[in-house]
């Protein structure tokens, strides 16, 4: 997007926001004496609160009565089902842990799920939310190694450059937001500012809007809620890591709260030549002008570079792999730390800037109004020598069987980007009757544009071929590389806009029976400048996406639930850098979901969960085998499955997260010659087990033991490299030396068992890290 479009988004965007504070104040001056002491009166937050939020008085207009007696009765349910917890209030506002009752790896609620601080009992949905306490008791900065723990998450190797997971059976590197807001641009983040993160599983249209097919993550991040935190950590461990951050904050008056997060990181790794330096700075500011009004403002800078690493190639067998006689992936000698690339041209670099601004205002008669703004600028690259068999070179990628030569292929990428999004949310608590209402409804409006250019490498030691050739066992290139522009590479200049309107109500018929109906229509324009050969091509989708559940409650603290949804990806895919002829006049994929489940909040602080789910993915592009460049939109996925969780305090010392998957994703169409219906889809194991516990001692000590099994599965959806199954098992050790200090040693992989953790292709496999161990100290002033 032009920097002048950007502009003046961003200033209608903020013109918008404005105008929201002022329709607030007007209306609240506009209210009777007294009418601005009432805010809180119907719009209880989840039950488990830090004290009993204080309750303002309102003029008794009737849809405030309304409002009333909904609340009275959801806080008389609340009482009956879970147990305040007893921590100190915060002066300035309530705190982010209050408002989710989160209290160490257990979480009460979330607004991600449905734009309402919903109990997560109520949520007819599955979810999983990683609380900070959780993050940093794994001590996992990164967002791919946390997620090891969910059920039903499997990671993608992204190329070696970037996040990317497969969440029940659909792969995406897209699917990533943060604070709601779109983060969907291909790099590494990075956990220093997370507050939780929360992976939704099927279809989330109705809040997210295109894709997540499958499932997606959002970073919800610390904010300045008025808590006063300040916490300075230091860590090293293997490979010459060396950590350190920073989180300070507090109210710096009854109507300003300041937060800052900073980190910076360098650190080799367990493969050869590995490296990464990061490092980011996320100021925050929450201003409250009114009891009824709170203004938060946000500046991030992250900075994020390393060597881009894809991985190991598979072993070649005389007559080729098959299906049916799958091969393996391939180390020299056993040696897991070999490097496949150039230690001089292999990198992944970032530079993302992200500006926030939100508005929330309660009207006081059971309406409240949020309108947000966010601007992220990417400025992102990466290049790769690799096992590869573009060019025709020897074994294809793979290994010669007789492994004496392999093929090494080489590009560069650059796929900057600019976002904008402004998104407006209304939420209207009411009765009908003996029902009560929650209704949300609102709007998003976005931008995105960017540049997609790939050069192709070519190898002069080798006649400046598309490949060079290396042994096997000493792989390592070290030659020169040249990138050029060839007439096939992407060359691509590209805008997006984005329109979508969306409304949902979570009805409570009965103290039993809940409803929660919606729908969402997303307008999606695309158009893109093919620059090799100045065509421009456009295409609009206009997508309408439903969501239902009936949720059934026998007692407070158990759901059952139903649900169905649908989502919808445009053909031009999660990326969307490109149009071509082909994709040009293809509709968009299709996913379809229905799910039951159960929810059980056993104690008021352990909830078990369990689901089982049919998941039907069609429009699925398949390529004309004339090779003209069109496609057929008759490729179909099914993926079936069931998951279950147990997460909480199963005692006042012990805490515990299990997860279980088994997950049945299959191709039920052919979508080439060697993708085939039956064919199991690319990383999905059938069966997925974790088991996180963490054991509080005494107050001084408190250790923590892990467990980690994927079964087998296989590197592409061809099914011919099989990625054997695995166990991992990790450790910690959590010392509180004084008030101000604390002690921290986390050990991954224990018995440094060796395993192949994920894939992008059959001739980039990534081992997994072998045993790591991270040593950390805390001060908290």
């Amino acid at each position: 997007m032009g920097k002048v479009n950007t502009a003046r988004l961003l200033r209608s965007a903020a013109l918008l926001s404005v105008g929201y504070v002022a329709l607030a104040c007007t209306m609240a001056h506009a209210q009777t004496p007294g009418t601005t002491q009432q805010a809180q009166a119907g719009l209880q937050l989840p039950p488990i609160s830090v004290t009993a939020p204080e309750v303002k008085r309102r003029a008794s207009s009737a849809p405030s009565q309304r409002a009333d007696r909904g609340g009275a009765r959801r806080r008389a349910q609340a009482a009956r089902r879970v147990e305040p917890q007893a921590a100190p209030k915060a002066a300035f506002a309530e705190s982010q842990d209050a408002r989710t009752g989160a209290v160490g790896v257990y979480a009460n609620s979330t607004s991600v799920a449905t734009k309402t601080n919903t109990p997560l009992l109520n949520i007819p949905q599955s979810l999983t939310v990683l609380t900070k306490d959780y993050i940093r008791d794994q001590n996992f900065q990164s967002l791919t190694d946390v997620t090891r723990y969910v059920p039903g998450v499997a990671i993608h190797q992204g190329e070696g450059n970037r996040d990317e997971l497969v969440i029940r059976g659909v792969d995406s590197s897209a699917n990533f937001f943060v604070n709601g807001f779109r983060d969907d641009v291909q790099y590494f983040r990075d956990l220093y500012n997370a507050q939780s993160i929360e992976i939704l599983k099927g279809p989330s249209a109705l809040t997210f809007g295109r894709g997540a097919g499958g499932g997606l993550v959002n970073r919800t991040l610390k904010e300045a809620d008025g808590t006063r935190v300040y916490d300075a950590t230091m860590q090293t461990g293997s490979y010459n890591d060396r950590r350190v951050s920073l989180d300070a904050g507090q109210a710096v008056n009854e109507n300003v709260a300041a937060r800052l997060n900073a980190f910076y990181e360098k650190s080799n790794t367990f493969r050869d030549y590995g490296n990464l330096e990061r490092y980011g700075i996320n100021p925050t500011v929450t201003l409250k002008p009114s009891d009824d009004t709170k203004i938060k403002l946000s500046y991030e800078f992250f900075h994020d570079i390393r060597l881009a690493d894809r991985g190991n190639p598979s072993i070649g067998i005389p007559g080729g792999a098959t299906r049916f006689n799958p091969t393996t992936p391939f180390a020299p000698i056993g040696n897991l730390s070999t490097f496949f690339g150039s230690p001089i041209y292999n990198n992944a670099h970032v530079e993302v800037q992200t500006t926030m601004a939100v508005i929330e205002h309660d009207f006081g008669n059971g309406l409240t109004v949020k309108n947000g703004s966010y601007y992220a600028d990417y400025n992102r690259g990466y290049q790769n020598v690799y096992p590869g068999g573009t060019g025709g070179g020897p074994g294809g990628g793979a290994v010669t069987p007789d492994q004496t030569q392999l093929s090494l292929n080489a590009y560069q990428n650059t796929t900057n980007r600019e976002n904008a999004f402004n998104q407006t949310d209304f939420v209207y608590k009411t009765a009908t009757g003996p029902a009560l209402h929650t209704v949300a409804f609102g709007t998003e409006f976005g931008r995105q544009s960017g540049l997609s250019l790939r050069n192709s490498g070519i190898f002069p030691n080798n006649g400046n071929q598309a490949f060079d050739v290396v042994n096997p066992f000493n792989p390592t290139y070290f030659g020169p590389v040249a990138f050029n522009h060839l007439a096939s590479d992407a060359n691509s200049k590209y805008q997006l806009n984005i329109a979508s309107g969306y409304a949902q109500d979570q009805i409570e018929l009965t103290r039993w029976l809940q409803l929660f109906v919606g729908a969402r229509y997303d307008s999606f324009d695309l158009s893109a400048l093919d620059q090799n050969t100045n065509i421009q091509r456009q295409r609009v989708d206009n997508n309408v996406s439903p969501r239902a559940a009936v949720i059934v409650k026998p007692i407070d603290n158990l759901s059952v639930y139903t649900a169905w949804s649908i989502s919808y990806l445009p053909a031009s895919g999660d990326q969307f850098s490109t149009l071509s002829p082909g994709t040009l006049i293809l509709q968009p994929q299709k996913f379809e979901n229905t799910e039951v489940g159960v929810k059980w909040n056993i104690q008021p602080k352990l909830l078990f969960t369990a689901a089982a789910y049919e998941l039907i993915r069609t429009n699925v592009p398949i390529a004309d085998p004339s090779g003209n460049g069109l496609f057929f939109p008759s490729g179909s996925h099914k993926i079936r499955g069931f998951e279950t969780a147990l997460t909480g305090y199963i005692t006042p010392a012990w805490q515990s997260v299990f997860g279980y998957a088994y997950t049945d994703a299959k191709i039920t169409s052919d979508t080439s010659t060697t993708i085939v219906a039956g064919n199991r889809v690319q990383l999905v194991p059938y069966n997925q087990f974790a088991w996180w516990n963490k054991y509080q001692i005494d107050p001084m000590w408190a250790v923590a033991v892990g467990m980690i099994y994927f079964s087998d599965s296989f590197a592409s959806s061809d099914d011919t490299v099989r990625l054997p199954g695995f166990v991992r098992f990790d450790a910690a050790v959590y010392k509180k030396i004084n008030e101000t200090w604390r002690a921290q040693l986390n050990v991954e992989n224990i018995f440094n068992k060796g395993y192949w953790a994920t894939a992008d292709g059959n001739n980039n496999i990534s081992p997994g890290q072998p045993l790591t161990i991270r040593l950390s100290a805390m001060a908290r002033f």
